[in-house]
């Protein structure tokens, strides 16, 4: 039988799709030769087809090891519709379940048994795989099998272990979505996958336009819910507090939506959840419990109300927005306090010393990006090792229209006191300096007394903390490892300093608006208008440093407006 003719005859057949995606049929021939093979692939990039395809071509059973038990059941589901017998096996089954879905993987009546990991240690399931022939192992969201992964499982570790002690050798094909170049090294020489055998597609989603947005919250979410009414999305808040308290903030404002944390009971999750998959609801709010085995194509927009403790797990779930290849929104909507929020997770965590300083390093990475002004794509696309990545021109910094302004010399004087302080202090000594704080840790290091004391005395703490931000992320600083990172001048920096280097930044600059300007006094009139009519000094309505910024600015829509310090 001609195989390529069997591969485009299967995918056509049973998947409905006429060619491959990138890197499938290279996954698929590499399993065909019986060869280990890793695909990186990013989130909707079509992973299930690589082992589901193959699987139907091989005689005997492809067995799937999935952490996602809801994954595993809309898969099964799935596959049987398109007339695939497939089957799995997890906590939710009753032993009497259990034992008949043995009886048919014994029967050889499956193709596709799927399995959590903890499975494979089980004596009774090792007995059944001494006497079922095994054509296929595929091990989904293989990321978890490394301890450098951001969703490690201490159950997965044991995975390749396991495997090696299996009697039958088959080929292992290994996916993911999000694997840095350290994460991909350490699958492969888990699973004994050949250096070549790795299949890179790219991270890239050209259908996504990625934002950081750091206004108002509440007010900013309803304006964007209000402009895209009749869209799907998903909001990931890291609490189910902040879930419950942003559930309850859209139903009182009339907006149709659901929410999923752990907190709810299974009944509740799984109704929450149909309801948004069958399009009764259009938003849902959720944690990242949510999603991991969502199959909705049509999610137009992902925004995380807080911040996620790493890159990847953020690139993942935006990931869940346009699956289905439509132009589609990635919005990460930045607070300060969301860092704690992370660093108290990491801390909680029953892992060792090593694999905890390893996540704070990833929040700080996470915390660069919402600070960069690079491309956000390729800030994420260069964190997954694509060095050579081109601007996206679509997301929030390649449409920043802002006026570079140069701040060499304000980062100079950053810089400075960097190197005075020793570099063995962090950003919020290091501002405090800067602005001339006199509080009880500057005085006790003597730093009260440095030239550099006071030297930005006209910046206020928070804007001298997001420009220390800026250059961190830029790479003029570098931070230690660690919860509480210190800062260190890098060798970019020490250019710089010498005056080898210059720095710019986006930023506003409001022009001084002159008494007579026309737009200035229509405003000051309309301000004026609207207070007499609700009886209020024209100043509660709008300061005129706002009208100022208004004037200069010339918002073109509700978002814009809210970027304008004064309104709420």
């Amino acid at each position: 039988m001609n195989l390529i003719n069997t591969k485009q005859q299967l995918l056509a057949e049973k998947f409905g799709y006429t060619e491959f995606r990138p890197g499938q049929e290279a996954i698929i021939d590499t399993i065909l030769n019986r060869e280990n093979v890793l695909g990186i692939m990013p989130t909707g990039g079509g992973k299930s087809v690589c082992y589901q395809l193959p699987a139907l071509m091989l005689d005997g059973l492809t067995l799937v090891i999935s952490p996602l038990i809801s994954l595993m059941k809309d898969q099964v589901d799935q596959l049987n519709e398109m007339g695939i017998p497939a089957t799995y096996i997890n906590s939710t089954l009753s032993q009497e379940e259990t034992n008949q879905r043995f009886r048919q993987v014994g029967q050889g009546e499956v193709k596709l048994l799927y399995v959590a990991p903890e499975r494979l240690t089980s004596f009774d399931f090792q007995e059944l795989l001494r006497y079922v022939p095994l054509s296929l192992l595929a091990v989904d969201e293989a990321h978890c099998i490394s301890q450098w992964g951001h969703d490690f499982r201490p159950s997965y570790l044991s995975v390749a272990e396991t495997i090696q002690q299996f009697d039958q050798k088959p080929p292992i094909v290994a996916l993911t979505a999000t694997a840095t170049p350290q994460v991909a090294k350490d699958i492969c020489q888990r699973l004994g996958i050949a250096y070549g055998n790795e299949i890179k597609t790219g991270f890239a989603r050209e259908n996504l336009s990625f934002q950081v947005v750091k206004n108002q919250k509440d007010v900013y979410l309803l304006e964007y819910l209000r402009l895209n009414k009749e869209q799907a999305g998903i909001i990931y808040a890291s609490t189910r507090k902040e879930v419950e308290r942003i559930y309850q903030l859209l139903t009182h404002h009339k907006i149709k939506a659901g929410r999923y944390h752990a907190g709810l009971s299974e009944a509740q999750r799984s109704s929450n959840q149909e309801a948004f998959l069958y399009d009764r609801i259009s938003v849902i709010v959720a944690t990242n419990a949510f999603g991991m085995g969502i199959n909705k194509s049509n999610v137009r927009f992902v925004i995380h109300a807080q911040m996620p403790g790493n890159i990847e797990s953020y690139y993942q779930e935006a990931g869940r927005a346009g699956r289905d290849g439509l132009p589609s929104e990635a919005i990460l909507m930045y607070g300060a306090q969301d860092i704690q929020i992370q660093q108290f997770f990491i801390e909680q965590s029953e892992s060792d010393i090593t694999y905890r300083q390893s996540e704070h390093v990833k929040l700080q990475e996470m915390n660069q990006y919402a600070h960069t002004q690079m491309c956000l794509q390729r800030y994420i696309l260069r964190y997954f090792g694509e060095e050579n990545a081109t601007d996206c021109h679509q997301c929030s910094n390649c449409l920043d229209e802002r006026e570079v302004v140069d701040i060499t010399v304000e980062t100079q004087k950053v810089l400075s006191c960097v190197k005075r302080m020793g570099e063995r202090f962090g950003k919020s000594l290091v501002a405090k300096v800067l602005t001339g704080s006199n509080d009880q840790k500057v005085k006790q290091w003597r730093f009260d007394q440095l030239p550099t004391h006071g030297l930005m005395k006209d910046w206020t703490q928070k804007d001298l903390t997001g420009l220390i931000d800026y250059l961190t992320a830029e790479g003029y600083l570098t931070p230690s490892e660690g919860q509480f990172p210190t800062l260190s001048v890098s060798n970019k920096g020490v250019q710089v300093l010498l005056g080898k280097e210059s720095v710019s930044r986006k930023q506003n600059v409001v022009k001084q608006i002159v008494a007579d300007d026309a737009l200035f006094e229509k405003l000051r009139s309309l301000r004026l208008e609207i207070a007499q009519e609700q009886s209020t000094p024209p100043y509660i309505i709008f300061s005129a440093q706002t009208l100022k910024e208004v004037a200069e600015k010339q918002p073109q829509n509700a978002l814009a407006f809210l970027d304008i310090k004064g309104v709420g």
